[in-house]
């Protein structure tokens, strides 16, 4: 037989050790079962949440800012689909064996978009999180993108996004007015600005699940919320009388070899805008090209302050921005107050006197025809002639106070719309410190400030029997997810003048025309009223001076001025 091996019996020692080991086999097991128990049914729904939430992209979906129109239906403003490309240097990976170092994919990012190659490789080196490689990326860009992404293996590590680009149809027409949007498509000047909150919609947004390389999983569920687009807005603005105004202007800044200008076409019974050009003008589609040659000649010399100061003054609208000495144009609101008070007839020649000059605290005021004085005048014959003697006497007769009373009726100390963008607001003397001189400049425009925009919206309500109506801008607000259309309607803000008040003055004025200084504003065919004007800085007579006209056809039922 064979020998049995003999099996020694477990001592103290070796029984405690035993114990022991399932002892604590028998403690981690349970642990375990508690941890796991913890996991499924306490931490799971958090735990679940967490992982959901890591694995899930979040996509947004830019919504379409709202297009600006005219008043007959053009495009002045539109929005189209562009792309931008982003780079994450921490993502970029290949399948595969493949690898490519930085220097390799800077060339190739810098030939598709046109970029700097040394700026290029510099972003990719320094490691952070995401940049942007090229914005307004066209289709064929991306496309080239794409199929060197395929034969290279790059998996991740680039993201093409979906954006809005502005574009303008027009280019550089109402550039002063319509303004402008930044990179990040907000508006930058004009109304793009001022109407921000309007044609800007809301995002929306796509949530999907991805795997570790952030790709889409296939075959899962996605959550799809809706951009709402951005609201249009319809203009009181008409192309082609904007065409129009924008041509003759530039003739006429250059034919006299002036700084610049501004036209204003309102129409009176509404207050409908349908013309505001400003010379220069600059180009909507390339907003910081400089406008003019002498300024590209020193444009390199100039400081960072200076070039924005420059690009500021370029994208001004003048008409609503600048402020100026209206000059005689202003007689028309004196002599409005004069009526209205009662003070004077039309055709009275004993109500003024013109010697040539005037004498207001010992200082002489000369006419400008004060070497052959008018003598005896009318209302009619002073604004016919222009005569600042006549409407230094009749400012004497109305008052500080009455003036006041007036142009505060007339709107002249406040901003007419909340739509023009950087509007600014007039400079008169401190109504209670009106001296006699101040009193003799002001009645003839001079020695205070206003905005083209203000003088011609109080003009207007002579032309409207009265009326004064607040200026449109904006005629109708088109929401395109809803469908629904807002009209802005004309507002009415006071009767100024009475009506019989308004007819004589647009009578007179028609005189200044036929008769008076106004001659060259004659159109056979038309009835025509208006007032010229001349005004020359007090502090900046190196400047020159800022010729001006006022005019209204027809003067019955008057549709433009």
């Amino acid at each position: 037989g064979r020998k049995r091996k003999k099996v020694l019996p477990l001592d103290s020692f070796g029984k405690k050790k035993l114990v022991l080991c399932l002892t604590v086999s028998i403690a981690i097991l349970v642990l375990l079962v508690i941890r796991i128990g913890v996991l499924q049914f306490v931490q799971g729904a958090d735990l679940k949440k967490r992982a959901v939430k890591g694995q899930m992209s979040s996509k947004t979906i830019e919504p379409s800012r709202g297009t600006i129109y005219d008043s007959t239906g053009k495009a002045l403003a539109i929005s189209a689909k562009v792309d931008t490309v982003s780079v994450n240097p921490t993502q970029i990976k290949f399948s595969g064996d493949v690898k490519l170092d930085n220097t390799v994919l800077a060339h190739a990012f810098s030939d598709i978009f046109e970029l700097d190659y040394d700026e290029t490789l510099e972003k990719l080196n320094t490691k952070t999180s995401s940049f942007v490689l090229a914005r307004k990326v066209e289709n064929d860009k991306i496309t080239l993108l794409e199929n060197w992404k395929k034969e290279n293996k790059l998996i991740s590590g680039i993201t093409v996004t979906e954006e809005i680009n502005r574009y303008y149809p027009y280019n550089n027409l109402a550039s002063n007015l319509i303004g402008f949007t930044g990179t990040e498509g907000s508006g930058s000047a004009g109304l793009e600005y001022s109407l921000n909150d309007i044609l800007t919609g809301t995002p929306g947004k796509v949530l999907a699940l991805t795997d570790s390389v952030n790709s889409e999983i296939p075959n899962t569920q996605q959550t799809y919320v809706k951009a709402q687009d951005g609201s249009n807005v319809v203009l009181t603005i008409d192309v082609n009388i904007q065409s129009i105004a924008e041509k003759y202007l530039s003739q006429a800044v250059q034919d006299n070899n002036a700084d610049g200008g501004n036209v204003l076409i309102m129409n009176p019974s509404n207050g409908d805008v349908l013309a505001m050009a400003t010379y220069p003008d600059y180009n909507l589609n390339e907003p910081y090209t400089i406008n003019t040659p002498e300024l590209k000649e020193v444009w390199d010399t100039l400081s960072s302050e200076e070039k924005s100061n420059e690009w500021y003054n370029m994208w001004k609208n003048k008409a609503v921005q600048d402020t100026y000495e209206p000059g005689s144009t202003f007689k028309i609101i004196t002599a409005a107050a004069g009526l209205e008070e009662g003070l004077l007839t039309t055709d009275n020649t004993s109500d003024f006197y013109c010697a040539g000059s005037e004498e207001v605290l010992g200082i002489r005021m000369n006419c400008w025809r004060h070497s052959n004085p008018h003598g005896a005048e009318s209302l009619r014959n002073a604004l016919e002639n222009s005569c600042n003697p006549a409407f230094i006497q009749l400012g004497r007769k109305l008052s500080a106070p009455t003036l006041y009373k007036y142009y505060s009726g007339f709107g002249l100390f406040d901003r007419t719309s909340k739509y023009f963008y950087g509007e600014s607001n007039s400079v008169f003397f401190d109504k209670d410190n009106i001296n006699e001189f101040n009193l003799a400049t002001m009645s003839f425009g001079q020695r205070f400030t206003i905005t083209p925009i203000q003088l011609i919206t109080a003009i207007s309500a002579v032309a409207n029997e009265g009326v004064l109506m607040e200026p449109r801008i904006v005629k109708e607000i088109r929401n395109p997810n809803t469908g629904a259309t807002t009209v802005v309607e004309p507002k009415s803000v006071r009767q100024v003048i009475s009506k019989e008040t308004a007819d004589s003055l647009m009578n007179m004025l028609q005189s200044v025309v036929t008769d008076g200084t106004g001659k060259y504003a004659q159109v056979p065919g038309y009835s025509v009223g208006g007032k010229t004007g001349t005004s020359e800085p007090l502090y900046d007579t190196d400047n020159g001076y800022v010729a001006s006209m006022i005019a209204m056809s027809p003067t019955v039922n008057t549709q433009v001025v």
